[in-house]
Protein backbone atom coordinates (compact mmCIF):
# COMPACT_ATOMS: atom_id res chain seq x y z
CA UNK A 1 0.00 0.00 0.00
CA UNK A 2 1.40 3.28 -1.14
CA UNK A 3 0.85 6.31 1.22
CA UNK A 4 2.33 10.12 2.23
CA UNK A 5 3.01 11.37 5.72
CA UNK A 6 1.87 14.81 5.53
CA UNK A 7 1.39 17.69 8.23
CA UNK A 8 -0.17 20.60 8.89
CA UNK A 9 1.11 23.03 11.62
CA UNK A 10 2.04 20.16 13.26
CA UNK A 11 -1.11 17.66 13.14
CA UNK A 12 0.21 14.48 10.87
CA UNK A 13 -1.72 11.97 8.95
CA UNK A 14 -1.24 9.14 6.79
CA UNK A 15 -2.65 10.20 3.29
CA UNK A 16 -4.07 7.21 1.19
CA UNK A 17 -5.05 7.63 -2.23
CA UNK A 18 -8.50 5.23 -2.53
CA UNK A 19 -8.94 5.67 -5.57
CA UNK A 20 -5.52 3.47 -6.40
CA UNK A 21 -5.40 1.09 -3.70
CA UNK A 22 -9.28 0.32 -3.57
CA UNK A 23 -9.23 -0.73 -0.01
CA UNK A 24 -12.38 -2.14 1.33
CA UNK A 25 -13.82 0.58 3.86
CA UNK A 26 -14.47 -1.82 6.86
CA UNK A 27 -10.56 -1.90 6.81
CA UNK A 28 -10.11 1.18 7.63
CA UNK A 29 -10.58 1.34 11.32
CA UNK A 30 -8.20 -0.55 11.72
CA UNK A 31 -5.66 0.49 9.68
CA UNK A 32 -5.57 3.76 11.77
CA UNK A 33 -5.31 2.11 14.77
CA UNK A 34 -2.48 0.39 13.50
CA UNK A 35 -0.70 2.64 11.04
CA UNK A 36 -0.58 5.63 13.73
CA UNK A 37 0.93 3.73 16.41
CA UNK A 38 4.33 5.92 16.88
CA UNK A 39 7.20 3.68 17.88
CA UNK A 40 6.04 0.09 15.91
CA UNK A 41 4.30 1.79 12.54
CA UNK A 42 4.39 4.98 10.65
CA UNK A 43 2.96 7.01 13.24
CA UNK A 44 0.30 9.34 13.16
CA UNK A 45 -2.95 12.02 14.56
CA UNK A 46 -4.76 10.13 12.14
CA UNK A 47 -5.42 8.88 8.53
CA UNK A 48 -7.12 10.76 5.73
CA UNK A 49 -8.47 7.90 3.05
CA UNK A 50 -9.06 9.87 -0.71
CA UNK A 51 -12.01 8.52 -2.72
CA UNK A 52 -14.13 9.52 -5.60
CA UNK A 53 -17.05 11.81 -5.14
CA UNK A 54 -20.23 12.74 -6.63
CA UNK A 55 -20.71 15.40 -5.37
CA UNK A 56 -17.32 17.05 -5.33
CA UNK A 57 -13.89 16.39 -6.67
CA UNK A 58 -12.66 14.31 -4.03
CA UNK A 59 -14.66 12.71 -0.74
CA UNK A 60 -12.56 12.71 2.42
CA UNK A 61 -12.69 9.99 4.91
CA UNK A 62 -10.78 10.95 8.07
CA UNK A 63 -9.69 8.49 11.08
CA UNK A 64 -8.43 9.02 14.00
CA UNK A 65 -5.51 6.84 15.87
CA UNK A 66 -8.19 5.27 17.61
CA UNK A 67 -9.96 3.89 14.95
CA UNK A 68 -12.95 6.24 14.89
CA UNK A 69 -14.30 8.38 12.26
CA UNK A 70 -14.17 12.13 12.28
CA UNK A 71 -16.52 14.65 11.21
CA UNK A 72 -14.17 16.93 10.05
CA UNK A 73 -10.76 17.73 10.55
CA UNK A 74 -9.44 21.70 9.34
CA UNK A 75 -5.77 20.68 8.72
CA UNK A 76 -6.61 17.42 7.27
CA UNK A 77 -8.66 19.08 4.71
CA UNK A 78 -5.71 21.55 3.83
CA UNK A 79 -3.53 18.68 3.57
CA UNK A 80 -5.70 16.93 1.73
CA UNK A 81 -6.53 19.65 -1.24
CA UNK A 82 -2.24 19.67 -1.16
CA UNK A 83 -2.63 16.07 -1.67
CA UNK A 84 -5.28 16.32 -4.35
CA UNK A 85 -3.34 19.03 -5.94
CA UNK A 86 -0.18 16.88 -6.36
CA UNK A 87 -1.87 14.19 -7.77
CA UNK A 88 -3.67 15.50 -10.27
CA UNK A 89 -7.07 14.74 -8.76
CA UNK A 90 -8.55 18.29 -8.58
CA UNK A 91 -7.68 21.74 -9.79
CA UNK A 92 -7.70 25.09 -7.76
CA UNK A 93 -9.72 25.07 -5.81
CA UNK A 94 -10.00 21.58 -3.99
CA UNK A 95 -13.99 20.56 -3.50
CA UNK A 96 -13.92 18.47 -1.00
CA UNK A 97 -16.83 16.18 0.57
CA UNK A 98 -16.30 15.06 4.82
CA UNK A 99 -18.75 13.30 6.66
CA UNK A 100 -19.82 17.18 8.41
CA UNK A 101 -20.46 18.23 4.69
CA UNK A 102 -18.98 19.87 1.62
CA UNK A 103 -16.11 22.17 2.20
CA UNK A 104 -13.24 23.37 0.03
CA UNK A 105 -9.78 24.42 0.01
CA UNK A 106 -7.17 26.54 -1.98
CA UNK A 107 -3.61 26.55 -2.84
CA UNK A 108 -2.26 29.92 -1.71
CA UNK A 109 1.27 28.94 -2.45
CA UNK A 110 3.48 25.34 -2.73
CA UNK A 111 3.11 25.01 1.17
CA UNK A 112 0.42 27.31 2.07
CA UNK A 113 -3.26 26.04 1.98
CA UNK A 114 -6.39 27.91 2.67
CA UNK A 115 -9.30 25.59 3.97
CA UNK A 116 -12.99 26.92 3.99
CA UNK A 117 -14.70 25.15 6.69
CA UNK A 118 -18.53 24.25 7.63
CA UNK A 119 -20.46 26.97 9.49
CA UNK A 120 -21.14 25.68 13.56
CA UNK A 121 -24.60 24.64 13.74
CA UNK A 122 -24.48 25.05 17.86
CA UNK A 123 -23.16 27.43 20.49
CA UNK A 124 -23.81 27.65 23.72
CA UNK A 125 -21.52 29.87 26.11
CA UNK A 126 -21.93 30.30 29.66
CA UNK A 127 -21.02 26.43 30.74
CA UNK A 128 -19.30 25.33 34.10
CA UNK A 129 -17.81 21.90 34.49
CA UNK A 130 -16.01 20.81 37.88
CA UNK A 131 -13.21 18.02 37.14
CA UNK A 132 -10.84 16.66 39.45
CA UNK A 133 -12.00 19.35 42.15
CA UNK A 134 -11.48 22.36 39.55
CA UNK A 135 -13.91 24.45 37.98
CA UNK A 136 -13.84 25.32 34.24
CA UNK A 137 -16.04 27.93 32.38
CA UNK A 138 -16.63 27.24 28.90
CA UNK A 139 -18.27 27.44 25.54
CA UNK A 140 -19.32 24.70 23.50
CA UNK A 141 -19.81 24.38 19.77
CA UNK A 142 -20.65 21.89 16.78
CA UNK A 143 -18.74 22.80 13.60
CA UNK A 144 -20.46 21.35 10.29
CA UNK A 145 -23.39 18.90 10.39
CA UNK A 146 -23.15 16.60 11.95
CA UNK A 147 -20.99 18.87 14.02
CA UNK A 148 -17.61 17.91 14.96
CA UNK A 149 -17.96 19.08 19.10
CA UNK A 150 -15.70 21.56 20.84
CA UNK A 151 -15.84 23.22 23.95
CA UNK A 152 -13.01 26.65 24.44
CA UNK A 153 -12.03 26.86 28.02
CA UNK A 154 -9.92 30.29 28.74
CA UNK A 155 -6.76 29.63 31.54
CA UNK A 156 -5.17 32.61 32.26
CA UNK A 157 -1.26 32.12 31.38
CA UNK A 158 -1.61 28.88 29.55
CA UNK A 159 1.71 28.35 28.46
CA UNK A 160 2.94 28.75 32.28
CA UNK A 161 0.43 26.74 33.44
CA UNK A 162 1.10 23.50 35.09
CA UNK A 163 1.10 21.40 32.05
CA UNK A 164 0.50 17.53 34.35
CA UNK A 165 -2.57 19.17 35.38
CA UNK A 166 -4.15 20.54 32.05
CA UNK A 167 -3.42 16.88 30.57
CA UNK A 168 -5.69 15.35 33.24
CA UNK A 169 -8.06 17.85 33.05
CA UNK A 170 -8.28 17.95 29.48
CA UNK A 171 -8.64 14.01 29.29
CA UNK A 172 -11.61 14.55 32.35
CA UNK A 173 -13.21 17.51 30.34
CA UNK A 174 -12.86 15.31 26.78
CA UNK A 175 -15.44 12.86 28.59
CA UNK A 176 -18.02 14.97 30.97
CA UNK A 177 -21.45 13.91 30.98
CA UNK A 178 -22.33 17.53 29.58
CA UNK A 179 -21.04 16.50 26.27
CA UNK A 180 -22.98 13.48 24.96
CA UNK A 181 -20.33 12.74 22.12
CA UNK A 182 -17.34 13.77 23.80
CA UNK A 183 -15.55 16.94 23.06
CA UNK A 184 -12.52 18.51 21.91
CA UNK A 185 -11.20 20.42 24.70
CA UNK A 186 -9.43 23.84 23.52
CA UNK A 187 -7.48 25.18 26.61
CA UNK A 188 -6.98 29.25 25.30
CA UNK A 189 -5.79 32.74 26.52
CA UNK A 190 -6.43 35.50 24.69
CA UNK A 191 -2.87 37.57 23.98
CA UNK A 192 -4.75 40.94 22.35
CA UNK A 193 -7.53 41.13 19.90
CA UNK A 194 -5.32 39.27 17.02
CA UNK A 195 -3.22 36.61 18.86
CA UNK A 196 -4.38 33.59 20.96
CA UNK A 197 -2.70 30.70 22.97
CA UNK A 198 -4.67 27.50 22.38
CA UNK A 199 -3.72 23.76 23.35
CA UNK A 200 -5.99 20.94 22.34
CA UNK A 201 -6.90 17.41 23.84
CA UNK A 202 -8.24 16.11 20.37
CA UNK A 203 -11.37 13.58 20.94
CA UNK A 204 -10.35 10.62 19.16
CA UNK A 205 -6.24 10.70 19.27
CA UNK A 206 -7.00 11.54 23.02
CA UNK A 207 -4.02 13.22 23.81
CA UNK A 208 -2.85 16.91 23.34
CA UNK A 209 -2.02 17.52 19.61
CA UNK A 210 0.57 19.80 18.25
CA UNK A 211 -2.37 21.74 16.01
CA UNK A 212 -6.20 21.23 15.66
CA UNK A 213 -8.11 22.90 12.58
CA UNK A 214 -11.34 22.96 14.00
CA UNK A 215 -10.49 23.63 17.31
CA UNK A 216 -8.30 26.96 16.60
CA UNK A 217 -11.32 27.95 14.30
CA UNK A 218 -13.88 27.43 17.28
CA UNK A 219 -11.61 29.26 20.06
CA UNK A 220 -11.53 32.65 17.50
CA UNK A 221 -15.47 32.39 16.60
CA UNK A 222 -16.03 31.99 21.12
CA UNK A 223 -13.88 35.41 21.01
CA UNK A 224 -15.66 36.91 18.32
CA UNK A 225 -18.76 36.22 19.80
CA UNK A 226 -18.01 37.82 23.21
CA UNK A 227 -16.75 41.16 21.31
CA UNK A 228 -12.70 39.78 22.76
CA UNK A 229 -11.47 40.02 18.86
CA UNK A 230 -12.50 41.84 15.71
CA UNK A 231 -12.67 41.59 12.24
CA UNK A 232 -9.63 40.08 10.03
CA UNK A 233 -7.14 37.35 10.75
CA UNK A 234 -6.51 35.93 14.10
CA UNK A 235 -3.28 34.37 14.64
CA UNK A 236 -3.65 31.09 16.83
CA UNK A 237 -0.43 29.81 18.13
CA UNK A 238 -0.50 26.15 18.79
CA UNK A 239 2.60 24.07 19.74
CA UNK A 240 3.15 23.03 15.62
CA UNK A 241 3.39 26.94 14.78
CA UNK A 242 1.06 29.38 13.87
CA UNK A 243 -2.62 29.04 12.48
CA UNK A 244 -4.79 31.27 10.24
CA UNK A 245 -8.29 32.19 11.23
CA UNK A 246 -10.35 34.68 9.28
CA UNK A 247 -14.14 34.94 10.36
CA UNK A 248 -16.30 36.79 7.43
CA UNK A 249 -19.49 37.91 9.05
CA UNK A 250 -22.31 37.24 7.01
CA UNK A 251 -25.17 37.82 9.70
CA UNK A 252 -24.62 38.90 12.93
CA UNK A 253 -22.71 36.05 14.52
CA UNK A 254 -23.04 33.51 11.61
CA UNK A 255 -19.61 33.57 9.70
CA UNK A 256 -17.33 31.98 6.87
CA UNK A 257 -14.73 30.75 8.47
CA UNK A 258 -11.28 30.40 6.65
CA UNK A 259 -8.19 28.48 8.19
CA UNK A 260 -4.82 28.74 6.38
CA UNK A 261 -1.33 27.85 7.15
CA UNK A 262 1.71 25.63 6.12
CA UNK A 263 1.29 22.12 5.26
CA UNK A 264 4.49 19.59 4.77
CA UNK A 265 5.29 16.42 2.94
CA UNK A 266 7.55 14.35 5.16
CA UNK A 267 7.54 10.96 3.29
CA UNK A 268 6.14 9.55 0.54
CA UNK A 269 6.48 5.34 0.59
CA UNK A 270 4.80 2.11 0.39
CA UNK A 271 3.78 0.26 3.86
CA UNK A 272 5.22 -3.51 4.49
CA UNK A 273 4.23 -3.85 8.30
CA UNK A 274 3.95 -7.21 8.78
CA UNK A 275 1.42 -6.69 10.87
CA UNK A 276 -0.72 -4.87 9.41
CA UNK A 277 -3.81 -7.17 7.99
CA UNK A 278 -5.65 -6.02 4.36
Amino acid sequence: MHFWKMSGAGNDFIMINNIKEAIPEEKFPGMAIKLCQRHVSIGADGIMVVEKSAKADIRARIFNANGSEAEMCGNGVRCIARFAWEEKLAGNPVRIETKAGYTEAERISSREYRGKLQSYTCLREGGKAVVNGREYSYTYMDIGNPGVPHIVVPVKDLLKADQEMLFKDGKSLRYHSDFPKGANVNFCDLIDDKTVDVLTWERGVEDFTFACGTGSSSVVIALRVQNKVGPGTVSVKIPGGILKVDLVEKAKNDFDIYLAGDTNIIVKGEVFDEDLLI
